[in-house]
């Protein structure tokens, strides 16, 4: 899976027209805006790949691509909500502990073990919802409602699936060896323009090891789906 998934975003005869448009459009996300094109072109290749295409998708239809941009972009933001209520919950508590306490000994003892417990926390719960997300998204682009992203059957049934592991794990490789790659052109002045068009191709081709892992999958109201699943090759 993972030598198909790396070959996949340069399968299509507009390869390079796609990957230079989502390259472009990520060094021009500090407009936010181009980042929802960029979503919303990963969730169309999410839902090409789940359909069974084996082409990567084109830029086209631009508002169809903007609104599935903005609706996945929710998704991450509403998961992305629990480790920051921590964080905002470790700062209040850790000025209470102060404002109570003083300066003392004690109090600073015990700010250090609530910043210490928030930031285990967040990171567990960090590291949580990057495994999870995806099944998210993946749950909203076959149903095509927000709802099914937070589903606690279906996301549970993705999650725990062996398919879907694996194919995360290709995902999660890809990712590692793309920051490889931006580490090495960052030695050099051009990297800080080409890094955007490697990580694009990196989320294209993770996009495809989820996809590809979790295509035969039934959905949730299709039957059960058991951990035992085998992984997809």
């Amino acid at each position: 899976m993972f030598q198909e998934a790396l070959s996949y975003p340069r399968d299509s005869d507009s390869a390079v027209k796609t990957i230079a448009i989502g390259g472009v459009l990520l060094l021009l996300s500090f407009l936010v805006v181009p980042v929802f094109f960029v979503l919303g072109y990963i969730t169309r290749t999410l839902r090409a790949v789940l359909n069974g295409e084996t082409e990567p998708p084109v830029f086209d239809d631009w508002s169809d691509l903007g609104m599935d941009g903005l609706k996945v972009f929710v998704i991450g933001f509403a998961y992305s909500l629990v480790p920051t209520a921590i964080a905002l919950a470790a700062v209040f508590t850790s000025g209470a502990t102060l404002g109570l306490g003083g300066n003392g000994a004690g109090s600073g003892l015990a700010v250090a073990i609530i910043v210490l417990v928030a930031t285990l926390a967040m990171t567990v719960l960090s590291l949580a919802i990057a495994y999870v997300l995806p099944a998210a998204i993946v749950a909203y682009v076959r149903t095509d409602t927000i709802a099914a992203a937070f589903a606690p059957d279906e996301i549970r049934r993705l999650a725990f699936s062996r398919t879907y592991a694996t194919g995360w794990l290709v995902a999660f490789g890809i990712s590692l060896l793309a920051g490889v790659i931006i580490g090495a052109l960052n030695a050099v002045v051009i990297g800080a323009v080409l890094a955007p068009f490697v990580t694009f191709y990196a989320n294209v081709a993770g996009t495809y090891a989820v996809g590809t892992a979790v295509r035969d999958m039934p959905a949730v109201d299709a039957g059960d789906e058991t951990p035992d699943a085998q992984p997809a090759a």
